[in-house]
Parts: C-alpha cells; structure tokens; sequence
C-alpha cells in the first residue's frame, strides 16, 4: 500500500485502527494460518518466538526446549567451518526445533561482514563501494551474490542494509551508510530492499528513527536532539522507501530521541514505535537491538529491559541473555504486566512472516 509521511502541521495519531492492525499489510495471506497456529500454542511457546537470540553452539540443545523465534549468528561462529560443515550444523538447528526458526546475520558490507571474511575468497565490499564503481548494475549483481550465499547455508535474514542517513564521514555510522543526500539514499533503500525481495530472503532496514551522528550505542547511551521536523524530512524518507517496497523487518536502535520521547532508549519507547506503526504506515516485523548493549544495560536498573521492550511494540527482541529475559517476561505475563492480547498479537505477527519467508507451509500446521 501507498502511504505518504504526514507532514508538520498534521497531529501524530492512531491512523489504523488497533483492531485492523493485523488484518493488512505486507504478511496479508498469512494471517489466518497464523491465527490458528498460535491458538495451539502454550504461552512458554509463545513467549519463546519473541527472542531472537545471540546463538551459542555449546546451549543449542538446552534453547530448543524453550521455542526461541531464531538466532543471530556473529563472525566467530562462521570461523572454523566451510560452507558444507554450517549448511549441516544450520540444518541441525532447525531440526530440533519445533517451530522454524529465523536465521539471522550482518553481512552488510565493508565495515561488517560476518559471513563472507570465512566463507568467501574475500570479504564483501560496502554497497556504497560498489555502487561508486558500477551503479546500480555492479551492486545488484553484488547483491545477488551475497543473497545466494547466505541461502544456501541456511540464512533467511540478513541484517542489512543500514537506511541511516549520514553523509558527515566524522559521523559513527557514517562508513556504514550510503554516504549520500536523502533523496539518493532514498533511491538505494528502496533498490536494496527490492534486491533482497527478488532473491527470497528477508531484510531489515537499521537503526530506527535514523542515527544521524549519535555515539556508538554499544558503549553507551546516546542523546538525539534534533528536531522532529528533522526525522519527517531527512531521517524518515529511506524507512519510507523501504516500507514502500515491502521491507519485512525493520530494527530500532537504543539512541534517546528527544523529540520522540526524552525518557526511554528509542527500543523500549512505544512513542517510536507509534512513529512506524502510525506515521510510517508500517505492518512488519518490529525488532530491537541486543538489549544486552551498554545503552539499556545501563539504563534500565532492574534489568527488565526485554518486558519494557514487549510493551513497548516490539515484535522480536534480539539478545544475548535469552534464558534470563525469558523468564522476566514470562514473569510478567503471569502477573498481569504483559497482556495476553499484546503476546497474541506480536507472535501472530511473527508466525505470518515465517509463513510468508517459506520456513513453515499450511502442511506443516495440518499435520
């Protein structure tokens, strides 16, 4: 569907209705199936499909017991292996779990290349590379390349690209943005996603609401102050590109956007989370940074970061400390902190786009 950003002048609101907010949109087909599978599911299964979670291949068996949605690989886990030897290991994986799981890497390019340093005669460039030495043409080819070989080991997502807008090379994110004006970095956004969409496997646009020149957030905690109409006409326009071509996923950093809301890292705020689901239009998978960086370890003090994040309309709740977070959530859907509705609806949500990534069929339900 078609939106446009809402411009200065017109209030923040909840545009679609909360009871339609699953019932449209880019998972569409998928719902009812969706539906179905998850009125079987027990409420540790449910809880279990939140957590994408930082895989560790010593605790696979002990996780399987505790459905997680998937796991994220990092380059340490591809260091001693040939594509054979992780298709195998991948395949495992999967086997043991009842539910499909979510497969998940950052190869972006250049500056973060977990996959291609191992598995490659060399490391993928940045796309900005070779976008600067061959256009579009030279990166698409790229691009098919990078698809093929994350599929064929069994990755269905790659973390990438980064639709932050930057182009002060002093900026952190700079080296790992596009590098140009917004309306090219617009123009690239939409171009990767459509890239990924044509190859069959899922993206997911970084770091929501946009970067801009804020600190690393792994170190610690980073203030926004800039102004909203800021986000509207520059930050905003490359995540609208990319929700206009049917981007799946979308990541939400843990930076302190003012304008949004002062008080909360932008992951755990539901005033950024209504900025995509009512100003952007936006109907996929919402998920957070490790919620084990230093920007909310040291922000939240009780260390109940995962069930702020829940509340806060994440879909997916990427980690390093799964076993822990679980069990705070789950906590507190026993004592009424999460409700019932909100686990119903976000695992819903996920279960659609494991059928619209292919890893489960109607077949799998009916048997």
């Amino acid at each position: 569907m078609g939106y446009s950003l809402l411009n200065n002048n017109e209030k923040r609101e909840n545009i679609v209705p909360k009871e339609e907010k699953l019932n449209y949109g880019i998972f569409d087909e998928y719902y009812d199936i969706a539906r179905e599978v998850v009125s079987s599911m027990s409420i540790e299964e449910k809880i279990g499909q939140l957590f994408l979670v930082r895989y560790y291949r010593d605790y696979i068996d002990e996780y399987k017991d505790y459905n997680p949605g998937g796991y994220l690989l990092f380059a340490k886990d591809f260091q001693y292996h040939d594509k054979n030897s992780i298709r195998d290991e991948i395949s495992y994986v999967q086997s043991i779990h009842k539910y499909p799981l979510i497969m998940a890497v950052d190869e972006e390019g250049g500056y973060v290349v977990r996959v291609s340093r191992y598995l490659r005669y060399d490391s993928f460039e940045s796309p900005r590379y070779y976008y600067d030495q061959g256009g579009y043409e030279l990166l698409e080819q790229m691009e098919n390349e990078k698809a093929e070989l994350l599929k064929d080991i069994g990755i269905n997502l790659n973390l990438a690209p980064v639709a932050d807008y930057s182009t002060n090379p002093n900026d952190f994110i700079y080296n790992r943005s596009f590098g140009y004006d917004i309306e090219k970095t617009s123009e690239f956004i939409k171009k990767m996603v459509s890239y990924a969409n044509n190859n069959h496997i899922n993206s997911c646009l970084k770091h929501f609401p946009g970067y801009g020149s804020n600190v690393d957030t792994h170190t610690g905690i980073a203030y926004d102050n800039r102004s909203y109409s800021n986000f509207l006409e520059n930050d905003f326009k490359p995540f609208k590109a990319g929700i206009d071509e049917n981007v799946p996923s979308i990541l939400v950093s843990h930076n302190i956007v003012e304008c949004m809301d002062p008080n909360y890292p932008a992951s755990l705020s539901s005033s950024v989370h209504r900025e995509l689901r009512d100003t952007l239009r936006y109907t996929g998978i919402i998920m957070t940074d490790d919620l084990a960086m230093d920007a909310v370890s040291s922000y939240v003090s009780d260390g109940r970061a995962a069930v702020m994040a829940v509340n806060a309309g994440n879909d997916m709740i990427i980690t390093s400390d799964f076993i822990t977070m679980r069990n705070q959530v789950l906590d507190a859907y026993y004592n009424g902190e999460i409700k019932d509705d909100v686990i119903s609806q976000t695992v819903t949500r996920i279960i659609a786009w494991k059928y619209y990534s292919g890893l489960l069929v109607k077949s799998w339900y009916n048997n």
